[in-house]
C-alpha cells in the first residue's frame, strides 16, 4: 500500500510560488465544534443515560472502552457527519473527539464499535426508547404543565442493499426495505421502531402509543393527548383503543365509494363553480360515517377541491370538535412538519444506514441516530436561540458551526483547543458556549 500520508500534493502555482500540500500538519482537527456537543450532552445526561440503558455484561478486566465512551463517540460522530463505524478507524485518533468523549488516548476502533452494535437486543431497544421519552419529560420538568400534546405518527422506509435479517421486498417502494415507525411531539422524537416491510403500516402502533400515553399522563395527569397520522393508521382497532383510552385523534381516511357518494352533490357544485370562475374551488364539510368494520359512527371531515386537474377529494376521521376547515387545515395538515423532522433524522443524521446483517443491530443504529437528533435539536433550542442558526436544520448547524478547524495542544495541566481565527460563526459559537456554561 502506498504511503500517501506525507506525499506532496501539487496544486499548481500562484505567481512565482508553488502551491503544495501534505498531511503532516500534526494534531489538527476539523471537529472543533464537537466541544459544544460535549457541553450539551453533559447538561442533558443523554449518552450517559443511553449507556446505562444498554448495560455492560463484558468481563471488566478485559474492557478498554466503556459503553458510555463508545456511545458518546458514536453519537458525536453522527452529529459531526460521520455515518459509519469504519470512519472511526481514523477518527479515534482525533484529539478534539477524544477530548469531547473525555479520554486522552485512542478511542474505540471500528471492530469494537461493531461488536457493540451486533450485540444489541430487543430489551436494549426498549430501554433506549425509555431514554428518549425520559429526556422529553425531563426537559419540561419544572415548567408549566402542557395543556395538550400532539403525537405525530408516521412510517417511512429504509432501503436495504444486502442480506439483512427480516428484509422483504415492498411493491410500493420497489425495493427491499424496512419500514420504521416514528412518533414525534413537535420537533421532539419520542420513538423510532424498526419494522420489517411485510407488516401492516399500523402494526405495533397501538402498543407503542399505549406506552407513550401512560408515561406522558403519569408526568402530566391532566394533559390532553391528540394522535395525528395518515390513512395508513386508520384501522378499526386503532380507533377503538384510542376511544377507550380517552385519546383524541385526527387521522387520514382512505377514499371509497360510500364517501364519494356522500360528497357527490358538493363535488358537482364545485365543478360548476370552477367552470364559471376559472379558479380552484375548495369546500369543507363534515358528516357522520361508520365503515362496516367500525364499532360506531364517527365524525368525518371532507375537504373537496376542484381545479385544473379535476376533482381532488380528501377525507379525515376525527374526535375533535370545531369548524371543519380549521380542523383540516390547522390540525391535520400540520402533520407535514413531522415529515420534515423524519428527513432530518434520516438524512442529516444517517438514520437510513441499516447496513448490519442483524435486525436488532440496525434497530440500535436507528436509535443512535435518534439520540444524535435529540442532541442536535436541544443544541439548537438551548444554545442557538436568538442567533442566525435558531431555525437552521441539523446539516446547516453542522457545516456552519461545528465543522471548525482547530489545533489541539494537550499537556498534563490543560487541553488548549485553538480554533480557526477567521471562522465566520465565531460570535455564534461563543454565544452558544456561554449559553451552555454550567
Amino acid at each position: 500500500m502506498p504511503k500517501c500520508t506525507h506525499d506532496k500534493i501539487d496544486f499548481g502555482r500562484m505567481g512565482r510560488r508553488v502551491i503544495e500540500a501534505d498531511f503532516s500538519g500534526g494534531d489538527l482537527s476539523s471537529e472543533g465544534g464537537v466541544l459544544l456537543l460535549r457541553r450539551m450532552d453533559q447538561r442533558l445526561g443523554l449518552t450517559a443515560a443511553a449507556a446505562a440503558a444498554l448495560g455492560d455484561d463484558r468481563q471488566a478486566g478485559k474492557v478498554h472502552h466503556s459503553v458510555a465512551s463508545m456511545v458518546a463517540q458514536r453519537v458525536y460522530g453522527l452529529c459531526m457527519g460521520w455515518a459509519d463505524v469504519c470512519d472511526h478507524n481514523a477518527l479515534r485518533s482525533d484529539l478534539a473527539l477524544q477530548t469531547a468523549v473525555g479520554r486522552d488516548q485512542a478511542l474505540a476502533s471500528a471492530p469494537t464499535l461493531s461488536r457493540l452494535e451486533t450485540a444489541a437486543t430487543p430489551a436494549q431497544a426498549w430501554a433506549l426508547h425509555g431514554v428518549l421519552l425520559d429526556q422529553f419529560i425531563a426537559i419540561r420538568r419544572g415548567k408549566r404543565a402542557p395543556r395538550e400534546l400532539v403525537l405525530d405518527v408516521d412510517a417511512t422506509h429504509v432501503p436495504l442493499h444486502g442480506q439483512q435479517e427480516r428484509g422483504f421486498f415492498h411493491g410500493y417502494y420497489d425495493n427491499y426495505c424496512y419500514l420504521p415507525l416514528y412518533v414525534f411531539c413537535g420537533q421532539d422524537l419520542l420513538a423510532c421502531v424498526l419494522r420489517p416491510s411485510d407488516r401492516d403500516p399500523a402494526s405495533v402502533v397501538t402498543a407503542l402509543l399505549k406506552r407513550l400515553i401512560d408515561a406522558l399522563r403519569q408526568a402530566w395527569p391532566r394533559v390532553r393527548i391528540v394522535v395525528r397520522g395518515d390513512s395508513g393508521f386508520c384501522r378499526p382497532r386503532v380507533l377503538r383503543r384510542l376511544d377507550r383510552w380517552g385519546v383524541d385523534y385526527v387521522l387520514g381516511l382512505q377514499k371509497n365509494a360510500r364517501l364519494l357518494q356522500r360528497s357527490e352533490l358538493a363535488m358537482l357544485a364545485l365543478a360548476d363553480q370552477y367552470q364559471a370562475r376559472g379558479t380552484k374551488q375548495r369546500l369543507h364539510g363534515d358528516f357522520g360515517y361508520a365503515a362496516d368494520s367500525w364499532d360506531r359512527q364517527r365524525r368525518v371531515i371532507a375537504r373537496l377541491e376542484h381545479g385544473p386537474q379535476g376533482a381532488n377529494p380528501r377525507f379525515i376521521v376525527t374526535s375533535l370538535q370545531g369548524d371543519p376547515k380549521y380542523v383540516y387545515d390547522k390540525r391535520y395538515c400540520s402533520r407535514g412538519e413531522a415529515e420534515n423532522r423524519i428527513k432530518e433524522a434520516q438524512l442529516d443524521l444517517f438514520g437510513r444506514r441499516a447496513s448490519c446483517h442483524r435486525f436488532w443491530a440496525n434497530q440500535l443504529r436507528l436509535l443512535l441516530a435518534a439520540l444524535a437528533y435529540t442532541l442536535m435539536i436541544q443544541l439548537r433550542r438551548q444554545a442557538l436561540a436568538g442567533t442566525e442558526l435558531a431555525q437552521a436544520c441539523t446539516a446547516t448547524i453542522r457545516v456552519k458551526l461545528l465543522k471548525i478547524a482547530a489545533a489541539i495542544v494537550r499537556n498534563t495541566r490543560r487541553v488548549r483547543v485553538l480554533l480557526a481565527s477567521s471562522h465566520p460563526m465565531r460570535s455564534a459559537f461563543a454565544s452558544a458556549a456561554q449559553a451552555l456554561a454550567p
